[in-house]
């Protein structure tokens, strides 16, 4: 496959250098020809013209173009680490999650709301006012699931009223705090890979999903979970969700590549017959989609298998990047077929290395 074929048009991540886009970290890297350096998209350095930037998937391919990497921004390091801000933000959410933080607070600690609201909205998809929130609704179900009082568990979240809670508590869920014992909710993290942020949802019954966050069906599939499940998704923790961060942690450095979660994936009779089959395909091999379709029954469903993998909503746990065409190039990723051609390496390195 030519490298060309993973990276997006070369105006477009100019464009998102000069802008430092965050979304298009680990998507490219930048080589700059008047000081023979390549940077992340990210990077604060002063922006080189056009003409004198190469772009490479990889940093191994920016080394092998003869740049260095940057000490600034470090293009070598995995992953992007999160903003100071958000890290301070969270950890005072983390400190009274049951609280408030207003505006006026904000400004007394010497943070800027406007730019609360803009980075956070920027990395989580939501507001701080509304992650803050949505914080105090998950713990209010975690308290009333475990059998706690509903009164106790709106006297511990930080609305003044109960018509209040139940209010907000009914917008998030879908039903009153009462229902939540039966219902149960949706726990969401953000988790940080070396090929960007993912995020993992999950409750009681296993791991729902498992995503890149720059994926562009991300908001179809959390609408999907919320209308089948009849519930809603709220940030919080989770057993299921401290395993699948152990275990990514794990699977990318190479340590164990296996992963043993329970799982949950919502879908038809089809989807799941065909994410079941995608489980059976051993680390480090490939299979075609005509070698799927035969296991389904019908070599002719080619396209229905193509369809159900693009639907898998379990990332890298559920292996739809070992699907490929029968001539042995790559197609349809939702991820981007960069980080298809990343995991399938990463794993027939980690395979030969314990082989040898």
């Amino acid at each position: 496959m030519k490298t060309l074929e993973l990276l997006p048009p070369p105006n477009t991540m100019y464009r998102a250098l000069v802008n430092r886009d965050s979304s298009f970290e680990g998507i490219f890297f930048a080589g700059v020809r008047t000081t023979g350096i390549f940077c992340r998209p990210t990077c604060s350095a002063k922006k080189p013209a056009r003409e004198n930037v190469d772009f490479f998937a990889t940093p191994s391919e920016a080394l092998h173009g003869g740049y260095r990497p940057c000490l600034r921004c470090k293009p070598m390091d995995p992953g992007e680490r999160t903003p100071k801000l958000i890290e301070r933000l969270r950890e005072e959410v983390e400190r009274a999650p049951d609280g408030r933080l207003t505006d006026k607070e904000l400004t007394a600690m010497s943070i800027d709301p406007s730019t609360a609201r803009r980075q956070f909205k920027r990395h989580y998809g939501m507001t701080f006012q509304a992650y803050h929130r949505a914080r105090r609704l998950g713990l209010a179900l975690r308290e009333v699931r475990r059998g706690g009082r509903v009164d106790e568990a709106r006297n511990g979240s930080g609305f003044e009223s109960e018509s209040g809670f139940r209010d907000a508590f009914t917008r998030i869920f879908g039903g009153p705090p009462t229902a939540a014992k039966e219902k149960g909710g949706l726990f969401a993290e953000r988790i940080e890979t070396p090929l960007g942020s993912m995020l993992a949802i999950a409750d009681d019954e296993g791991l729902r999903l498992l995503e890149f966050v720059d994926r562009r069906a991300l908001e179809r599939e959390l609408s999907i979970l919320r209308t089948r499940l009849k519930t809603n998704v709220v940030p919080g923790e989770h057993r299921h969700l401290d395993a699948v961060r152990s275990q990514l942690a794990d699977y990318f450095s190479g340590t164990n590549l296996k992963f043993d979660l329970p799982l949950a994936p919502v879908g038809s009779p089809f989807q799941l017959r065909d994410w079941e089959i995608l489980r059976s395909i051993p680390i480090g091999e490939t299979r075609s989609y005509s070698w799927m379709a035969k296991q389904l029954g019908d070599v002719e469903m080619r396209r229905a298998v193509g369809r159900a993998n693009g639907e898998n909503m379990l990332c890298i746990v559920i292996p739809c990047h070992r699907v490929i065409r029968a001539d042995g190039t790559l197609c349809g990723y939702g991820g981007g077929l960069w980080r298809k051609k990343w995991l399938l390496d990463h794993e027939r390195k980690h395979v030969e290395e314990l082989k040898s």
